[in-house]
């Protein structure tokens, strides 16, 4: 079952009122909040002046409902989200018309950086036009995620997406597995560096493709992408749960080892070293983050040593720095940790 058709036309204030019956969050979509406060009320902005807004795609259970409805809600959203959130934040007052903002009908009017609330009760006619702006919005009656996924992948193939974020929305077992890593409390509170266009998920998926090669392999784009594909096709999809239980059980236990919003965990590239490290060495876990405290800190005094001229440093850390910058090679990936592993044996023998 599957059918793309016009929803019966309704207004922006009828789709308020209705929010809460939308599911933000189906397993397909992107992470929301990607727009600034400033993106958001420009698409506002166009809105009251009259401009166009592109369709928005519901999965729409009030016509067919269907096992997709986990949350047993009216709709949700396959693409729109971001249009949808910046239109209820305003209407919410979250954020409030740009400082700049022109009203096309009456220049004259000075009513940037207003919220809804004050426009409601000063100028009851500009917030008229916004609740009565009719939404084009498509009705999308389904019962297979596969055609879901396949859907918002075609609406997206022309907007600047991330890997991380089209992957999560291919078939087959391995984005499940994904979804499975990063819902882990390690990518929840431990790491340090921003989610927000799926920089955890491509994590994860570097992780679980070394896990399943068992030895260090290129972690780019069409590497991981392939690897995707890879688990569409087996006919032994238990072989990548096996490895995904695997990584799973190392990631908790980084969990452990690292703080909250650990400074170490700034950036993505070097997770997969670490997670090696951790996984070769797990009867020596309670040494593993000291260690790495001082490795880093070390690293950054030899690398600052070395960009002054000075000639009295550690070349290992000199070396590692220029591998760690290619960490989807699978060169870079082991010349690193290979470094890293050495400097921790040392460690170990001096504590």
């Amino acid at each position: 079952m599957f059918k793309v058709q016009s929803h019966q036309t309704k207004t922006l204030s009828w789709w308020y009122k209705q929010r809460s019956e939308i599911d933000f969050e189906p397993s397909y979509q992107r992470k929301g909040n990607l727009w600034g406060d400033r993106d958001k009320a420009y698409l506002i902005d166009s809105i009251i002046n009259g401009f166009d807004v592109p369709k928005i795609y519901l999965t729409d259970f009030t016509i067919v409902n269907s096992a997709l409805n986990e949350k047993n809600l009216s709709y949700s959203v396959i693409d729109g989200r971001q249009r949808l959130e910046s239109i209820f934040a305003f209407m919410g007052d979250k954020i409030p018309l740009n400082n700049d903002f022109v009203y096309y009908e009456n220049p004259s009017l000075k009513i940037g950086g207003k919220y809804y609330s004050d426009l409601k009760m000063n100028y009851p006619k500009i917030i008229e036009v916004l609740e009565e702006f009719n939404l084009d919005v498509m009705s999308v009656i389904a019962d297979d995620v596969a055609k879901i996924k396949d859907l918002f992948i075609r609406l997206n193939k022309s907007k600047p997406l991330t890997g991380a974020e089209l992957r999560n929305a291919m078939e087959g077992i391995i984005p499940d597995l994904i979804r499975g890593l990063v819902d882990r409390p390690f990518f929840k509170t431990n790491i340090k560096f921003s989610t927000q266009r799926g920089q955890d998920s491509n994590a994860a998926a570097k992780i679980l493709l070394i896990e399943h090669r068992k030895r260090f392999v290129d972690t780019k784009k069409s590497n991981l992408d392939k690897f995707v594909n890879e688990g569409t096709k087996s006919e032994e999809p238990e072989i990548y749960v096996d490895s995904a239980f695997a990584a799973q059980k190392i990631i908790d236990s980084m969990h452990e080892i690292f703080e909250s919003s650990d400074p170490l965990l700034g950036a993505q590239g070097i997770l997969s070293i670490f997670y090696i490290l951790i996984r070769d060495h797990q009867d020596k876990q309670s040494l593993i983050r000291p260690f790495l405290e001082v490795f880093m800190r070390d690293k950054k005094i030899n690398v600052d040593l070395s960009k002054l001229g000075e000639t009295e440093v550690d070349q290992a850390y000199i070396t590692f720095d220029a591998f760690i910058k290619n960490a989807n090679d699978s060169g870079g990936l082991k010349g690193s940790y290979d470094i890293l592993n050495d400097k921790f044996c040392d460690y170990l023998r001096s504590v």
